[in-house]
C-alpha cells in the first residue's frame, strides 16, 4: 500500500465512536493516561456561561483533522525510516491546528495528541504502546474496544481501545500485508508476524461474531540462556546439565506442553547446546526461533496466495530439508503429516533434531504423534508407527504454564523403547507442586526420580560424562517457593 493511501486510509474516524476522554491510549511509563483527554475548549472571557457551549472536539475528530493536513501537505516527502523528522512534522502541524482552530491543549493532551499521530503514520496505532512495553508478553483483542494483555504471567485489561473496527481493520490489514499477506471476509483467519518476529493470529467476522480480533505473541528481544531459566525456577542445574549432554550427544528432542507454556523458549534455550560447527535447518510455520549458531538455514511455511494456490506446507519444507545436507533439522511445531517425515528423518542420520508438540504429558505426546502419522495417510499398522517413534525420540521434556503464570519444565522422561506395543518411557526429573500462595503463585520444587538414564554410556562415549548422583532424588521440602 502507497504511503499516500496509507495515511489516507487512517485519517477517519468512524461517525459517533469514542471521544478521547474514552480512549486511555497510554499503557507505558513516559505516556501516563488521564482521567479525561477530551479536547472540549475552556471558555473564553467573553463567553457567558450562561451560553449555550460549543460542539466539543473529540480527540478522534482533532486526530483525524490533523491526520488530512499530514496527507495534503507532506505525504509525498516522509520519510518512514526518519521517526523524528515525521514527529517535527506532526508537532508544527499541531501546533498550527489548534492556533487556527482555537483548540486549547494541555500540556498532557497535547503529548497523548503526538504520540497518536506517530503511532498511526509510523506503527500500529493505538497498540503500539503495548508491543514497546517490554513487560507485556501477549497482546491479545477481543474486539475493537475490549485489549487484554499479559504482563508477568497474568492476563489483565489493559486501558487501550480501538477507534472502530474500522481503525483495527486498518491496523490489520498493515500487518498482514506487510508479510504479503491477505485477510478478508473470504479468507477470515490468518497468521503473520511482525517486522520484529512477534507472531500474529487475526480472525474477521463473520467467524469473530464481535468484530474483528487479534492475538499477538509478542517477540523477546533478549535470547534467554539456561542462566535465566534457573534464575526463574523453571528447571534446576542438573536438568539443564542433562539437557545439555543430551543435545551435545546427538539425542533427539521433543518439547511437549500446553499453549503458552514455553515450548518455544525451551527449544531455542536448549538449542544453544548445538555444536556450532553443525549445519542446522529450521522450519517452521511463522518463524520464531533465535539460534544462536552461524551455520542455520531458516525455512518458513508459505500460505496459499489469493486463488488458493502457492502453498508450501511444513511437510514440503521437512522433505526439501533433506537434500540440504543438514547435521541437525529442527522442526517448529509438528501439527500434522510432517510428524512422519521428522520421525523419518530423525531415524536415517539425522539424529539430535529437535521438534515441539502440543500435549499434556509425555505419554500424550506419544499418542499425539501416532495420530499425526496416520494424518499423513500412511498405511503402516499402529505398531510400526509406536517402533518408528521409539527408536526416533529419544528425550521428551513436557512444560507447563502453572497457576500464578510461571512456567515450567514439569517433567523430563526417556523413551526407553517397545513393550507390548505401546512406547515406553521413564521420567527422570519432575516437578512437584506442594501447595499454593495467599497471592495463587504454585510453590513446589524440582527433583530427580531416582531412575538413572539409560543413555549413560552413551554419554560416556561422545565426551559428556554426568555423575550418577545427580539422579538421586531430593528430599521433601513441603513450602518451598515454585
Amino acid at each position: 500500500m502507497a504511503l499516500k493511501e496509507r495515511l489516507d486510509a487512517l485519517r477517519h474516524p468512524e461517525p459517533g465512536e469514542l471521544g478521547g476522554s474514552e480512549l486511555g491510549l497510554s499503557v507505558i511509563p513516559g505516556r501516563q493516561p488521564t482521567a479525561d483527554v477530551s479536547l472540549t475548549p475552556t471558555p473564553t472571557p467573553d463567553e457567558s456561561p450562561h451560553k449555550p457551549a460549543r460542539a466539543p472536539n473529540t480527540f478522534a475528530a482533532t486526530k483525524a483533522a490533523i491526520h488530512a493536513l499530514l496527507v495534503e501537505r507532506h505525504a509525498d516527502e516522509i520519510d518512514i525510516g526518519d521517526r523524528e523528522g515525521v514527529r517535527k512534522l506532526i508537532t508544527s502541524l499541531t501546533d498550527e491546528y489548534a492556533r487556527t482552530a482555537s483548540v486549547p491543549l494541555t500540556r498532557l493532551d497535547y503529548g497523548h495528541l503526538l504520540d497518536a499521530l506517530l503511532d498511526e503514520v509510523l506503527g500500529l496505532g493505538p497498540l503500539q504502546p503495548l508491543l514497546e512495553d517490554p513487560a507485556i508478553s501477549e497482546v491479545m483483542i477481543n474486539h475493537a474496544r475490549q485489549v487484554f494483555v499479559e504482563r508477568g504471567g497474568r492476563v489483565m485489561l489493559s486501558h487501550v481501545v480501538f477507534e472502530s473496527d474500522v481503525q483495527l481493520r486498518q491496523v490489520i490489514d498493515r500487518v498482514v500485508s506487510s508479510v504479503g499477506r491477505r485477510v478478508d471476509e473470504s479468507s477470515p483467519m490468518c497468521d503473520a508476524r511482525l517486522r520484529d518476529g512477534s507472531r500474529v493470529n487475526v480472525v474477521l467476522p463473520p467467524l469473530a461474531i464481535d468484530g474483528p480480533c487479534m492475538t499477538i505473541r509478542k517477540f523477546s528481544r533478549e535470547k534467554l540462556r539456561p542462566a535465566d531459566l534457573l534464575a526463574m525456577g523453571s528447571a534446576t542445574d542438573d536438568m539443564m546439565r542433562f539437557l545439555e549432554a543430551a543435545v551435545r550427544s546427538r539425542l533427539s528432542v521433543l518439547v511437549s506442553g500446553g499453549t503458552s507454556s514455553g515450548k518455544t523458549t525451551l527449544l531455542n534455550i536448549i538449542s544453544g547446546y548445538i555444536p556450532t560447527d553443525e549445519r542446522i535447518v529450521t522450519i517452521e510455520d511463522a518463524a520464531e526461533l533465535q539460534l544462536r549458531q552461524t551455520h542455520v538455514i531458516r525455512l518458513e511455511a508459505r500460505p496459499p496466495n489469493i486463488e488458493g494456490k502457492g502453498a508450501i506446507e511444513i511437510r514440503d519444507l521437512v522433505r526439501n530439508a533433506l537434500r540440504m545436507r543438514p547435521d541437525r533439522i529442527v522442526v517448529g511445531e509438528c501439527r500434522g503429516g510432517e510428524a512422519m517425515d521428522m520421525l523419518q528423518a530423525m531415524n536415517t542420520g539425522h539424529e539430535g533434531s529437535m521438534s515441539t508438540v502440543h500435549a499434556n504429558s509425555p505419554q500424550d505426546a506419544i499418542s499425539r504423534l501416532e495420530a499425526m502419522v496416520l494424518m499423513a495417510g500412511t498405511d503402516l499398522p499402529s505398531r510400526a508407527i509406536q517402533k518408528q517413534i521409539g527408536s526416533a525420540i529419544d528425550v521428551i521434556i513436557q512444560t507447563q504454564r502453572v497457576r500464578g503464570g510461571a512456567r515450567k519444565i514439569v517433567s523430563v522422561c526417556e523413551v526407553t523403547g517397545l513393550v507390548n506395543g505401546d512406547t515406553q518411557t521413564q521420567e527422570l526429573f519432575q516437578f512437584r507442586q506442594t501447595g499454593v500462595d495467599e497471592e495463587g503463585n504454585v510453590q513446589g520444587f524440582h527433583t530427580a526420580t531416582g531412575n538413572r538414564s539409560v543413555h549413560l554410556e552413551h554419554f560416556a562415549e561422545r565426551g559428556e560424562t554426568l555423575p550418577p548422583t545427580m539422579f538421586e532424588p531430593q528430599p521433601s521440602t513441603t513450602g518451598a517457593p515454585a
